[in-house]
């Protein structure tokens, strides 16, 4: 009678574990197709924003800083670069001019390794130092 009621104990036991188990896993299943929060436009958005609509730079560099000032910037100093270029395309001097400022500028930030330095670097390579 004692095996009896063991195996009867072992047999409630496992059915409890596979029916907390099946019950577990069911759930944790449910939780994979949860939609997460879309940051895009829904159609009731897009019906405020007429379609002609084009934000001047000033509104695009505002928009820009209110998610991230450092977006901001940049898109000021875009903004600058392409005023200046235009300013500089009306002529065919004024382009030359910017295209040596450019030059000297990227020279500044880039300067060219000289015959002596890359021989150092060989040398250096060769010696193992």
């Amino acid at each position: 009678m004692q095996k009896i009621l063991l195996t009867l104990k072992q047999a409630l036991r496992s059915s409890f574990l596979v029916v907390g188990l099946v019950i577990f896993i069911s759930l944790s299943g449910s939780f994979i197709f949860v939609q997460e929060a879309s940051y895009a436009t829904t159609l009731e958005e897009l019906k405020l924003i007429p379609p002609d609509y084009k934000p001047n730079s000033q509104e695009k560099i505002n928009r820009a800083n209110e998610y991230d000032p450092g977006v901001g910037v940049e898109e000021e100093e875009r903004e600058e670069a392409y005023e200046e270029a235009v300013k500089d395309a009306g002529s065919l001097t004024t382009m030359e001019k910017a295209y040596e400022r450019n030059l000297k500028a990227e020279r500044e930030q880039n300067p060219p390794e000289t015959f002596g330095e890359k021989a150092k670097e060989v040398i250096e390579k060769v010696t193992g130092k």
